[in-house]
């Protein structure tokens, strides 16, 4: 590997001539200056970095100690509580305030809509994700189990018909008109600011009038019409010769809706990024993002072509003057934790640089043509989701971070802005106080079932076995953690200002069943939450227009608030007696999922994949996901619940079916054929046989000390 040493830095030479040749130019920025500047912050911070990481441990350590002493006793409650007030675990909650936030853009402040992750290392995703803003309703519901019946390969006119149907009383819902049914209109036309539908020769007029905002063609002949409902707009496209418009009495071909209002570009759990090889290629693709010029070339029913971000979209105002609406979602940043270093670059003392401190450079360094172009951002801010922070002196630290990267870069104070993700249990019972520590710079929080699990296992690992995993859901703890995480956000107040976000849908194939349960995120109070696809987003996005989210957030305010005590309630299972055949159904289970997962990972670098389940249902599984099942499998053997031997024969029995499940990928590397040689088996096992003595329950560090090793051998 070439190595730049500079002001006692080794730096990777292809990251080194990578940041000075494609970042750099075209900002104010001097190369000399900037790595003078960013060793001495590095040098300065990495210390600090490494203390807090210490110090997670050394409190994970009494609190194991202190399960292990009251093994067998009843939890007291109270003790419990005084006890993690003593060990700085759970900190003294202070005056009530609100955020201070200034210079947030819509999409985060005032529009409430699904949100998009998407793997920063893959540009075609990416750009994807970027420009699914806007999709397209009909083709949502036609290509999706959203509507009953046979998708086949041709099209199917009734089908067709059902879906016109399914839409036209989605928007009696929620755009009526004013006498009739959107089923009945026959043509609609702009006239005297106004837009009215023909229902039997009859002008019909929309209930609320102010919901018409635009339109595009000929006032007596509109191309389309722009509407909009609780902030989210809806471009209906009327075109006669379209072979939907054809069967429509209306001659509207389709629904192009608001869809992902926002989306987060993932450097973290999505993405299998372990040295400067592959951190450059997640850099170069943000880098592309924020200059308005990556493309991928894509290859698409035999048709190849190059996929770009999409243009703003433009139209006629009601009263004839030109609007323009964003084409694209508004893109956040999610940066890697304090946790992980990588070997890019190498410090004075021969460690690995902090990767969260590399990371916040290199986004901020690339968002500074953003500031100039402002295609993402229009008020001068980047979005930076900060992942698996433990309380608020590690909120604390990343907003130390930013600073220093703001004075380095020479962009006002607060122009990074911070999302906190409350996925770990010392962050939810500190929420108020983390919000605090980032209060002129805060614009998300959001809850992780996955990762909060995950924490939640790995810290009352001594308490006992945990329940079984499907049962989580089912547990007081976590009905008590996504309320208190809406109520902390509003009586900060989060509303209208900031987004509380909730967590994935992770059946991408199952939109029925989204679309049946996800309406429970808005009316949560949530003005954001996670959907695996542009399709899912499009389909996600009607939950906004038949629930007002910030209606909702005012009544939320009244309500009861969210227990303490609640959320201390320990998983753990009074009685495991369990029959043999449930505990390998539940080993099964989990162990499918790590190795579908890890197999990918490991040999083909792929962070997010689409995993059968035991039941074939393709779930989305990530390293948030990864880190339950092997917490959980660890926990068990941990408690006695299974033995080795046992769990070993039920990883090499999965493993042979996942390797049947990938049997059409041409990439792929068999598992079955040499469990002893294959790195990626040994890492999956190494999760689960290693999983109780990880940080904080992490898979990071052994899946990138796998995946280098398996790169080294290539």
């Amino acid at each position: 590997m070439s190595i730049t040493e500079k002001n006692g830095l080794k730096i990777n030479k292809k990251l080194f001539e990578f940041v000075n040749n494609e970042i750099i130019p075209g900002t104010n920025i001097k190369s000399e200056e900037f790595w003078a500047s960013f060793e001495k912050v590095v040098h300065e911070l990495a210390p600090i970095n490494k203390n807090l990481i210490q110090k997670r441990e050394n409190i994970q350590k009494k609190i194991d100690e202190w399960h292990k002493k009251n093994k067998g006793k009843e939890l007291n409650k109270k003790e419990y509580l005084e006890f993690l007030k003593s060990i700085s675990y759970i900190i003294e909650e202070k005056d009530k305030f609100n955020i201070e936030t200034a210079d947030v853009d819509d999409e985060i402040a005032t529009i409430a809509g699904p949100q998009l992750v998407v793997p920063v290392d893959n540009a075609r995703y990416a750009l994807n994700a970027a420009n699914a803003r806007w999709g397209s309703l009909y083709d949502a519901l036609y290509g999706t189990d959203a509507i009953p019946g046979d998708r086949g390969k041709d099209f199917d006119e009734q089908r067709a018909k059902t879906v016109i149907a399914y839409v036209r009383e989605f928007l009696n819902k929620t755009t009526p008109l004013e006498n009739g049914k959107w089923n009945e209109i026959s043509g609609m036309k702009v006239k005297d600011n106004d837009i009215f539908f023909l229902i039997d020769g009859k002008e019909i007029y929309l209930k609320n009038k102010d919901q018409f905002i635009g339109y595009n063609g000929e006032k007596e002949k509109p191309t389309s019409i722009l509407l909009k409902n609780n902030n989210l707009h809806i471009n209906i496209i009327i075109d006669p010769n379209h072979f939907i418009g054809k069967i429509d009495k209306a001659s509207i071909s389709d629904f192009i809706v608001e869809s992902a209002v926002s989306t987060i570009i993932d450097n973290e759990d999505s993405v299998a990024a372990v040295d400067a090889e592959d951190k450059i290629k997640c850099y170069r693709n943000w880098l592309g993002l924020m200059k308005g010029d990556l493309t991928a070339k894509v290859e698409k029913n035999g048709k190849k072509f190059v996929r770009k971000l999409n243009p703003d979209k433009t139209y006629i105002s009601r009263d004839g003057n030109k609007i323009t609406l964003h084409g694209r979602a508004l893109m956040l940043n999610r940066n890697v934790g304090h946790l992980m270093t990588n070997p890019a670059i190498i410090l004075k003392d021969g460690t690995e640089i902090p990767e969260g401190i590399m990371d916040a450079f290199m986004s901020t360094l690339c968002a500074l043509h953003d500031f100039k172009n402002k295609k993402n951002s229009r008020t001068g801010s980047v979005y930076i989701v900060k992942p698996k922070m433990h309380g608020p002196e590690e909120v604390a630290f990343t907003n130390t971070l930013f600073e220093k990267v703001e004075e380095t870069l020479g962009i006002k104070k607060y122009s990074i802005k911070v999302g906190i993700m409350d996925e770990e249990r010392r962050t939810t019972i500190n929420l108020k106080e983390c919000i605090r520590q980032v209060k002129n710079r805060i614009v998300f929080i959001n809850t992780g079932f996955l990762d909060r699990t995950g924490d939640e296992m790995h810290t009352s690992f001594e308490a006992g076995p945990m329940i079984f995993k499907g049962d989580m859901k089912k547990s007081t703890w976590l009905g008590s953690y996504e309320n208190w995480n809406v109520d902390v956000g509003l009586s900060c107040g989060f509303s209208g200002k900031a987004q509380i976000g909730k967590g994935m849908w992770a059946m991408p194939d199952q939109m029925a069943n989204m679309i049946d349960q996800k309406i429970g995120h808005p009316k949560s109070g949530a003005n954001c939450a996670w959907v695996p696809s542009p399709t899912a987003a499009t389909l996600h996005s009607m939950h906004y227009h038949k629930v007002n989210v910030f209606e909702e957030q005012n009544k939320i305010k009244s309500r009861s608030k969210a227990k303490l005590d609640d959320i201390l309630e320990i998983p753990t299972a009074d009685r495991p007696n369990w029959a043999i055949d449930d505990i390998n159904r539940e080993l099964e289970n989990n162990a499918q999922g790590i190795l579908g997962y890890v197999v990918r990972w490991i040999n083909q670098g792929i962070g997010c994949s689409k995993v059968p389940d035991i039941n074939n249902i393709g779930l989305m599984e990530d390293r948030a996901t990864l880190r339950i099942s092997s917490q959980h499998i660890a926990n068990w053997l941990h408690h006695g619940i299974c033995k080795e031997n046992q769990v070993m024969e039920v990883m090499k029995k999965m493993a042979k079916i996942v390797d049947e499940q990938n049997k059409n990928d041409p990439a792929y590397q068999k598992m079955s054929d040499n469990f002893e040689k294959s790195v990626a088996f040994s890492a999956a096992c190494d999760l689960v046989f290693k999983g109780r003595f990880q940080p904080s329950g992490y898979t990071e560090p052994l899946l990138h000390q796998k995946r280098l090793e398996k790169k080294a051998s290539n």
